[in-house]
């Protein structure tokens, strides 16, 4: 496996844990310091500037809304981001939920 693929795979799979964790919220909304909290207890220790890629990129797709309050981005989950944790869609760039989850 390539260093592309290893890395394509780790961002896949913090995306995924990522709109898991909104899908979670009574309200479905998250900021990035929280997001990268929570990543660490699924075993991505990465920097809050990773973090905020990565929720852009979610934003490009279509699975998360994105709001910026100071100095602090806010996610939301979409309807295609919960359809995608329901496994009733598919987002690009997203790894798919295991079944039953």
């Amino acid at each position: 496996m390539t260093s592309q693929t290893i890395t394509r795979h780790v961002e896949e799979d913090a995306r995924l844990c990522l709109l898991t964790m909104l899908y979670q919220q009574n309200d479905g909304h998250l900021n990035d310091l929280l997001c990268a909290q929570f990543l660490e207890a699924y075993g991505h220790f990465r920097s809050r500037d990773w973090v905020r890629t990565q929720l852009r990129k979610m934003e490009d797709v279509g699975a998360i809304r994105l709001n910026e309050m100071d100095t602090v981005l806010i996610a939301q989950i979409t309807a295609a981001g919960v359809d995608h944790i329901l496994r009733k869609g598919r987002v690009e760039g997203i790894k798919q939920p295991p079944l039953g989850a």
